[in-house]
């Protein structure tokens, strides 16, 4: 108990000395002086209750009449002034009065006035964001983390590297088709964070990629757009590629280590801007409940909570490697606008800003052409065991295909059919439709909407449908 008072006092002064230093005071001790709150409304109050008993004696040799005017006024003077004394205390002229969080519902948790006072950003104090120590409560997906991480890394291809000008070199040369794709442009905007590149690229130009031509039939692609227009010329890059959006991953920038540091604010921005998007995209047809050898969905979220880079860092959470990974079970991966600092096994990377090249397009492909499924990472029955599936699709037709209304639960029919509302067979011991024949088992008769219909037998077994077999 001792050491959390100890922290908690140490915070409140560290947030005292910070406002100190907005308003220009030397320190704590010097805050109550320039905002002049509480000790004076106290001390004002103190000497006029000090007042306030002087003249009551006073008035105790006077005669009673005076008296009970003099008391009257007293009291009136008294009410008036503890009045004013009250409104000074409810009039906040500056973010000390809420040092304690005095005047929040739950006081520890005012994370908004604590970015206000001192910088850090709520984000700050979500609790397990890294990796080591995300699932340390949901043992059965932190033992799925570990052997897919483990797979990946026995089925990685070495790392291959290709430095090239993405403006005149074209894709379709490196001769192969890729599952995952990974797109990092250098944007304009980037330039607020002081990140330096040989050139920015406009969306106009990224869009110009010849991205399709390297697409598998099937494949995945991350694009990181940045926090402005570019989530809008992001979606259209998809599309022009092929691809469609299929998911919106968010990163959000934490300021643990440098909660002072300022940077440069968009002119168009509202708010302060702390996140980024990367936004994915798919190609192709792909089923999560079918296509489990190619996907493992719902293996991660599509959050990522991370220290915010450096000032001229170009540099973006390892994260986003593992949640592609993890997702897709394709081993052919490219990034585009690569570095050196990006070189991952089981990768190719490609751009400008790269040191040296290794790539050999007849080694990478043979990789992939010794057997149909070398492309896949393959997967273990106890992986197959632990990872999040979806619900298999309920199969409406147990006893024949189905078309439309008073088709399916067991059988055949469409709303309307040949001339009737759901013709079709639909048994309960016998048949029934809305529109077509019923019976109870056996004999049936005509007079239902169009159809036939009986309640005859003593049978009440078999199927029950609306035009269709239930």
């Amino acid at each position: 108990m001792g050491d959390r008072l100890k922290e908690l006092k140490e915070r409140s002064l560290k947030r005292k000395e910070l406002l100190a230093k907005a308003l220009g005071v030397e320190g704590p001790d010097g805050l109550k002086e320039v905002l002049n709150i509480k000790e004076d409304a106290a001390a004002k109050k103190k000497s006029q209750g000090d007042s306030g008993a002087v003249s009551t004696k006073k008035t105790k040799t006077d005669d009673s009449k005076d008296e009970k005017v003099k008391e009257s006024n007293d009291k009136k003077s008294t009410t008036s002034s503890e009045n004013g004394v009250d409104q000074e205390d409810e009039f906040y002229k500056d973010s000390s009065t809420f040092l304690k969080g005095t005047q929040s519902a739950n006081p520890h948790n005012d994370y908004c006035q604590n970015f206000v006072d001192t910088g850090e950003r709520p984000q700050n104090f979500i609790r397990d964001t890294g990796l080591a120590n995300r699932f340390e409560e949901y043992p059965k997906l932190r033992e799925l983390i570990r052997l897919k991480d483990e797979l990946i890394s026995t089925t990685n291809t070495p790392p291959m590297y290709l430095k090239c000008d993405l403006q005149e070199f074209d894709l379709s040369e490196i001769g192969c088709k890729f599952d995952v794709m990974l797109i990092e442009p250098p944007l304009e905007e980037y330039q607020r964070s002081g990140a330096v590149y040989d050139k920015y690229w406009s969306w106009d130009e990224i869009e110009n990629l010849n991205i399709h031509a390297v697409a598998a039939q099937r494949s995945f692609l991350w694009i990181w757009c940045g926090n402005a227009d570019g989530l809008e010329r992001g979606r259209k890059c998809l599309k022009k590629w092929g691809f469609r959006r299929c998911e919106d991953i968010c990163w959000i920038k934490t300021n643990i280590k440098n909660p002072l540091e300022k940077r440069a604010l968009d002119p168009s921005a509202v708010l302060q801007r702390t996140k980024e998007h990367c936004l994915m995209g798919i190609k192709g047809t792909v089923k999560r409940s079918t296509d489990g050898d190619f996907i493992h969905a719902n293996v991660d979220i599509d959050l990522i909570i991370d220290e915010e880079t450096e000032y001229g860092s170009k540099s973006k959470p390892v994260e986003i490697f593992h949640i592609m990974e993890h997702f897709c079970l394709g081993k052919r991966r490219l990034h585009v606008f690569g570095r050196d600092d990006t070189i991952r096994a089981g990768w190719l990377t490609v751009g400008p800003e790269l040191t040296s090249s290794n790539f050999d397009a007849n080694v990478y492909s043979g990789y992939f052409n010794k057997n149909p499924n070398d492309f896949l990472t393959g997967c273990s029955e106890e992986i197959e065991r632990l990872r999040p599936k979806s619900p298999t699709p309920k199969n409406k037709g147990q006893g024949g295909s189905s078309d439309g209304r008073g088709g399916g639960r067991g059988g055949s029919g469409s709303r309307g059919g040949s001339g009737n509302r759901g013709s079709g067979s639909g048994n309960r011991g016998g048949q029934q439709g809305r529109g077509g024949s019923f019976s109870r088992g056996g004999h049936s008769f005509s007079g239902s909407r169009g159809g036939s219909f009986s309640r005859g037998g003593r049978s009440r077994g078999g199927f029950k449908g609306r035009g269709g077999d239930r």
